[in-house]
């Protein structure tokens, strides 16, 4: 570590030497300077907290207030968000490449333009590119035109600038992986690029009240690319999820300071952008004739929002070595649910092929879709279909215990909403008064739910 630099000042005038001398430069005067340490006069350190310093204080003394939210225009982005966004909030979006990310944000931006100031900085993209999307997308057709204010820049400090010049109540980062600080040697895209750039215009959003999101690509993986302090750094962070194939994205929350967790949004990519679904659950149901073997519909929870998801199973008679095999659900729980069956229900499937999937392309990771798997499988076994109206949900212990859902009053208003009459589930979630409309059965254990499939 180096030594602290010296600075003689005088204590009768105040004037400074760069070394001891007995008499004043200044003002001549004998044996008045008195060594000190010289104050910085270079510019500010760049590791600063992200946060203004505050003294030491009680948190009962510490006023706290709601954070002011400012809608998006999008009602299944506002969702996510937690209501919209806030002043100062940076958020990081993530996603395949081609998925839609690009879109969803500037037409969030476009529909903000119209009350507020906003920013577009894109480093991959031309303004006249930007610009051909927005009209291809129809932005801006009534107003004449869109009022998105769009930069391409990549450099750190000019983005600065820009966002200092012009005062932003949004702005938008596409992407994070192309801008570069000129304080960092390395490229575009590298950790410490990555790292710095991301951690400056988070200082940037909390000193001027400018809500900031990122554009953050993604590995090969499905994970964000870059270090992983960057998702640390940020308010919240949003995750596009769905395949490139399909119409439908799904926008889930994995961090939000500001609102719920693991909160989805719906949407459906069409020729004039991505349009919010305001029932999703009609995506994952799939619409037979007449009722099949193997499907059954669950109620799951994401977020705070039940959805109906239906799942299929397929038992096939298999070789010496069956297959086990699910898509959207973990295949290592499948294994677990097949055990159970077989020692607590007497269904055994140690010699057939397993396969479990999750219409629509949605994952599903609670608990809670152990009861509706298990019916599933059962119901393909036996070839004989669920009767029409039929939904589960419930978890399933390795004792074969049927365990409570969380927030299952939501769950089954829903599933009345959307016309479903029949349904098994934990006891411990069955209703104090009935429902309208529903016949609930509640059970305690697996072989007990069985037992009550089969006598409907």
């Amino acid at each position: 570590m180096s030594k602290p630099k010296s600075l003689y000042t005088c204590s009768e005038c105040g004037g400074t030497s760069p070394k001891w001398l007995g008499r004043c430069p200044s003002c001549e005067a004998w044996n008045t300077l008195v060594e000190s340490v010289a104050e910085s006069t270079g510019p500010k350190h760049r590791y600063q907290s992200l946060a203004g310093a505050l003294p030491v204080a009680t948190l009962a003394d510490i006023e706290a207030s709601d954070v002011d939210r400012l809608p998006t225009g999008l009602d299944e982005l506002d969702r996510v968000l937690g209501g919209g966004i806030v002043a100062g909030g940076v958020v990081l979006i993530g996603g395949d490449p081609g998925i839609g990310k690009s879109t969803l944000l500037l037409q969030a931006l476009d529909a903000l333009s119209r009350n507020v100031r906003t920013l577009y900085v894109t480093g991959e993209e031309s303004g006249a590119q930007v610009a051909l999307r927005s009209r291809r997308l129809g932005l801006g057709e009534a107003t004449g035109g869109s009022q998105v204010r769009v930069v391409a820049e990549i450099q750190l400090e000019k983005i600065a600038a820009t966002i200092a010049a012009e005062q932003p109540v949004v702005c938008v980062i596409d992407s994070i992986q192309t801008v570069y600080s000129d304080q960092l040697t390395s490229a575009p895209g590298s950790v410490a690029q990555v790292r710095e750039c991301a951690a400056q215009l988070t200082r940037i959003a909390k000193s001027s009240g400018t809500t900031i999101v990122l554009v953050g690509h993604v590995t090969k993986e499905g994970a964000l690319a870059g270090p992983r302090v960057l998702e640390h750094i940020v308010d919240t962070v949003l995750y596009f999820e769905g395949d490139t194939h399909s119409s439908y994205r799904l926008v889930r929350a994995i961090k939000n300071r500001f609102g719920a967790v693991n909160e989805i949004g719906v949407f459906a990519m069409t020729e004039r952008g991505l349009k919010g679904v305001a029932n999703p659950s009609a995506i994952f149901l799939s619409t037979h004739g007449d009722p099949v073997a193997g499907s059954c519909v669950l109620v799951t929870l994401e977020g705070t929002r039940p959805l109906l998801v239906e799942i299929q199973a397929l038992v096939d008679s298999g070789g010496p070595s069956p297959r086990r095999l699910s898509v959207g659900l973990d295949r290592d729980r499948l294994a677990m649910m097949l055990a159970v069956l077989h020692r607590h229900a007497g269904i055994a499937c140690y010699d057939q092929d397993v396969f479990v999937n999750a219409v629509g392309g949605v994952r599903i990771a609670e608990p809670a879709a152990d009861l509706a798997v298990m019916l599933a499988i059962q119901s393909s076994l036996r070839g004989k279909p669920l009767p029409r109206g039929f939904f589960a949900f419930g978890e399933v212990g390795l004792a074969g215990e049927v365990r409570p859902a969380p927030r299952g009053q939501e769950r089954l208003k829903e599933a009345a909403k959307l016309g479903f009459s029949v349904a098994v589930v934990p006891k411990a979630n069955a209703p104090r008064k009935p429902i309208e409309g529903v016949t609930i059965h509640a059970v305690e254990r697996i072989e007990e739910a069985i037992d009550r499939v089969r006598a409907l």
